[in-house]
């Protein structure tokens, strides 16, 4: 055998030693730190509940934020913006003014309705009260021919603003005594849907990340309390050569698995929780079946999002524990 390949095959032989030794250092670590889990019990109990409260809090967050969009949505699609019209109107430009509204990009349908159709539909609103029926039966003004228009986008009426405002057919044929719905007490009842959606998004992140918080400083002390309960161990380790990883790794684990197990347990919980409060939300006429079921469907992903952020702020919080106590 040459030089040469005699130096490949030591350089490859001490390579898989220390391929070798980097397997046993990492399995030594995992199980030191199992069992640091196992071993301080109310310690675990203690850490493991504050980051279940903060995922289960992260779970009803998004769940929160999806029935809330799912209802904007819902209620976005009842609404109709109005253009109202003089009772005169021609069909052609009536025809003209829809075509024109149809070809809007966030324009989604258009119905025109007519003073005649605008009274029959009252009266089969009001069958069975004959007085408001006698007092619609006497009323000599005409109800007002009127343009709904549903939008893809109801918080977007730029387009809508721009064709009452330069649509020469529509201007001609306007009825100067009722503004457009989308500009008056309606459109503000729209916005402050809107804004209470994101209030009430902030809200709940700010709460995320609030217990987000809380439960890494908890986290932290568990360590710290971990790392003062065992400082001769550590110090003995020292001794005996072992590097900062080798010493820092349990610790890491051990905070992984709080989160690994506050991950499962929250997401178990947050999906009992949705099932819970269905039927009364339900009762409340609030959306709440489209985000069970995504949450059903994608279980596997969702599990895995709350097991990750479980384990990183373990992890985060225990690798600030160690550099800060361990002095290593």
């Amino acid at each position: 055998m040459s030089q040469a390949k005699k130096k490949m095959s030591a350089r490859s032989f001490a390579q898989q030693k220390r391929n070798k030794r980097r397997m046993l250092t990492s399995l030594r670590m995992v199980r030191y730190g199992v069992n640091n889990f196992s071993r301080n019990a109310w310690l675990t109990v203690a850490a493991t509940a504050v980051m279940t409260i903060t995922l289960l809090i992260v779970f009803t967050t998004f769940a929160a934020r999806g029935v809330l969009v799912d209802t904007v949505s819902d209620i976005s699609s009842r609404i109709d913006m109005s253009i109202y019209l003089k009772n005169d109107v021609r069909e052609d430009d009536v025809a003209t003014i829809t075509n024109d509204l149809e070809s809007l990009s966030n324009v989604q349908r258009v119905r025109y309705i007519s003073p005649e159709d605008a009274r029959r539909a009252q009266v089969d609103q009001q069958k069975g009260d004959q007085e408001t029926l006698q007092a619609l039966s006497e009323a000599t003004n005409r109800l007002p021919a009127t343009v709904r228009i549903s939008l893809h986008d109801i918080n977007d009426v730029s387009q809508l603003n721009s064709f009452v405002d330069s649509n020469q057919v529509y201007i001609d044929n306007r009825d100067t005594e009722r503004e457009p719905s989308f500009a008056g007490e309606r459109r503000q009842a729209i916005e402050n849907i809107t804004k209470w959606v994101s209030f009430a998004e902030r809200i709940g992140g700010i709460a995320t990340l609030v217990f987000i918080v809380i439960s890494a400083l908890i986290v932290f002390n568990t360590i710290r309390m971990a790392i003062f309960n065992r400082k001769e161990e550590i110090a003995m380790m020292k001794l005996i050569g072992a590097d900062r990883n080798f010493i820092r790794g349990p610790f890491i684990v051990e905070a992984s698995m709080y989160g690994f197990v506050a991950g499962v347990v929250a997401t178990i919980l947050g999906v009992v929780l949705l099932y819970a409060v269905r039927e009364p939300l339900v009762e409340y006429g609030l959306p709440v079946a489209t985000t069970i079921n995504d949450t059903v469907a994608l279980i596997g992903l969702v599990l895995l999002g709350m097991i990750i952020l479980g384990i990183l702020i373990g992890v985060i919080s225990s690798y600030f524990a160690t550099r800060k106590y361990l002095k290593i």
